[in-house]
């Protein structure tokens, strides 16, 4: 998720974050930090690229990143839509997905129900600040009040190895917002970097977060088709199974859902009513 430049259109997504703000943020870097491992470079092939079009992801928009660990460590990522990054062996394993016939909004791997542990980080640069602290303890409590199928069990500190997810600072990152990943094998995507919101509200802070944890259980971009809330027009086609929307949210553009691809300086980060209709259709 990131910032876009939109006049004076207000953007949001229906069960992923959206963006329209009056300052455009700094594109994503693509260089590739050295990283301590010898691992064999990453590449956007053509296998990639078929890949993750067949899965209904943006496939217009991959690059290779060095995506950056709470201990400062550094491992090559795929980032594509702008904020969802895929290791190696994660980006293999949509090859071994069946697709089902419903999931433009959400993927084929979901969060098997339960207590999810998140740490807040707070050692060194990756440190998260006292104002994103409290929009994580906001977002955390977003999802709890719901009482899905789903809950978290907040904690702060830097001992993140045995936590189901953990979220911190990117100090490493150019424009403002969030990167996160799906869930693979039940279990949550465990590491959400946030960057460049010291200069948003503590709410636009938990909306950025609310978003990211939203693709962690397992939530697409609501306008995945367009991409509107960017100010694009990038429609790749529903394939031969279709792409229906969750039953119960609409069909189309949602500008008031969390889940959209950009969001705009005055979000408020809460869920719209078709974002609880959705996650309580999945949890």
């Amino acid at each position: 998720m990131k910032i876009l430049k939109t006049p004076t259109i207000l953007c949001l997504l229906a069960l992923f974050l959206w963006s329209c703000q009056d300052e455009v943020a700094e594109p994503f870097e693509s260089t590739v930090p050295e990283s301590n491992e010898q691992a064999e470079p990453l590449e956007v092939t053509e296998e990639v690229v078929r890949l993750l079009k067949t899965n209904y992801f943006n496939s217009g928009e991959i690059e290779v990143i060095g995506f950056y660990l709470p201990d400062g460590s550094v491992e090559q990522r795929y980032l594509i839509e702008g904020d969802i990054s895929f290791s190696k062996d994660q980006l293999e394993a949509l090859a071994t997905l069946k697709t089902p016939d419903s999931r433009n909004y959400h993927t084929n791997n979901l969060v098997n129900p339960r207590t999810l542990t998140i740490i807040g980080y707070t050692g060194g640069q990756f440190a998260l600040s006292s104002k994103e602290r409290t929009a994580l303890q906001w977002s955390v409590n977003n999802y709890n009040r719901l009482n899905l199928g789903i809950r978290f069990s907040l904690s702060f500190g830097t001992n993140f190895q045995d936590k189901d997810m953990v979220v911190y600072y990117n100090p490493n990152e150019s424009g403002s917002g969030g990167v996160a990943g799906f869930p693979s094998n039940g279990n949550p995507n465990k590491f959400i970097q946030i960057y460049g919101l010291d200069g948003f509200s503590t709410n636009v802070n938990e909306h950025v977060i609310t978003h990211e944890m939203g693709h962690s259980v397992g939530f697409r971009h609501t306008d995945w088709q367009t991409r509107q809330s960017c100010g694009d027009n990038i429609n790749e086609g529903v394939g031969s199974v279709g792409a229906n929307p969750i039953p119960g949210t609409p069909a189309g553009y949602d500008p008031t859902s969390l889940m959209l691809a950009c969001f705009s300086s005055s979000e408020d980060g809460e869920f719209n009513n078709n974002d609880i209709i959705a996650l309580n259709y999945l949890y």
